[in-house]
């Protein structure tokens, strides 16, 4: 794995300046990274307190940490921002990173960080709870849960039979100012992988320079904003992690949703499993503790927090380990038919953010 420099390895617009990530990892001695960015959770309350950086949806892991900390008696210290920001945050601090456990959204994250040496080995209990091929191919991550790539449309504007069934086609120049996406996202860098790994490099920035055509004055900053153009009519369809669509709908109830969902065919390489996964961090002076953080995520009640959609938390990603689904009503996550793209496959997404800089999508 290539050994870049944190900034480059990332997205072009990180969520702390370079400026910030220096003060926070000047910061690194304090435990609770005091004054630096945005931190929330409970403290300690005479027992053992982790701290977690969380570049997972904050609702999703404020469920999950509760039940944690009510299970164990061990509270944690989060801090949230973009995983891309934390993973970069990490790898400036180095072995004086405060974190214990990182939770991110998107597995290059991880990969990044475990390709620098900065991770320490999973429990292998942990590790047999989800299924291999969604786990770190060296052992150092595991995956907690899982996201579907797929198109959502508003039929005011286009039937669903005039969707593209192939990834490629979102390039086609029939679709000028209908798409939205959201090249920002690390959701997006997954796709962009895997185009990469079945068509090359020359063909795949083709491609992203068609998109970036087709979706000009619709090229969004995140997948909330690309979710509610397409809802309320602003554009006619884009792509997205199905759980976007669905959490608008549980906000905004059934009656205002005015789009609809639709997957590419079988095996195309825009239709991909997102891994959200968790590390320990060797550094970690919690060891053992952060170790069962992560053996909570992947246990059923962890799982089942994130797959009971009438909870609060309304993670709506499936859960991946021990044998727990969800309670949505989404296409059951065995019925589901992506490209074969392994998380070893998606790497660090460095080559897949270079290409995007390079058609001038970030």
């Amino acid at each position: 794995m290539t050994d870049l420099n944190p900034p480059a390895s990332f997205r072009a617009v990180l969520r702390l300046s370079a400026t910030a990530v220096a003060a926070c990892a000047l910061a690194a001695t304090s435990a609770l990274l005091t004054g630096c960015g945005s931190s929330a959770g409970a403290g300690s309350s005479g027992g053992q307190t982790i701290t977690l950086y969380n570049g997972q949806h904050e609702q999703t892991t404020d469920g999950l940490v509760a039940a944690f900390e009510k299970q164990s008696g061990i509270s944690v210290q989060i801090r949230s921002d973009g995983e891309d920001t934390l993973a970069n945050l990490i790898a400036v601090q180095g072995g004086h990173s405060p974190a214990d456990v990182i939770y991110t959204e998107n597995s290059p994250a991880l990969e990044f960080l475990q390709g620098k040496g900065l991770l320490t080995a999973t429990d292998p209990a942990t590790l047999a709870q989800t299924p291999s091929r969604y786990n770190s191919p060296q052992n150092d991550w595991v995956g907690v849960s899982g996201r579907v790539s797929v198109l959502m449309y508003n039929p005011s504007m286009i039937a669903k039979s005039q969707l593209p069934t192939s990834v490629l086609q979102l390039a086609d120049p029939r679709y000028q100012g209908k798409l939205a996406f959201a090249p920002s996202e690390t959701d997006f860098q997954p796709i962009v992988t895997s185009v990469l790994k079945t068509y090359g490099q020359a063909k795949t920035l083709q491609w992203l320079q068609g998109i970036k055509s087709n979706a000009a004055g619709h090229i969004d900053a995140d997948n909330e904003t690309v979710t509610n153009e397409i809802n309320r009519g602003a554009v006619a369809f884009g792509v997205i992690n199905q759980y976007y669509w669905y959490r608008l709908k549980y906000q905004v109830g059934a009656s205002s949703m005015h789009s609809q969902l639709a997957y590419f065919a079988p095996g195309d390489p825009g239709y991909v499993i997102n891994v959200s996964g968790a590390a320990v961090l060797k550094s970690s002076k919690h060891q053992a503790a952060a170790q069962k953080f992560l053996a909570f995520l992947v246990s059923k009640q962890g799982q089942q927090i994130l797959g009971d959609s009438s909870t609060a938390e309304q993670s709506f990603e499936y859960p991946l380990a021990s044998g727990v689904t969800t309670s949505a009503p989404e296409t059951p996550f065995g019925q589901l038919q992506p490209n074969p793209i392994t998380v070893g496959d998606f790497g660090d997404g460095s080559t897949a953010i270079a290409l995007l800089r390079q058609a001038g999508l970030l």
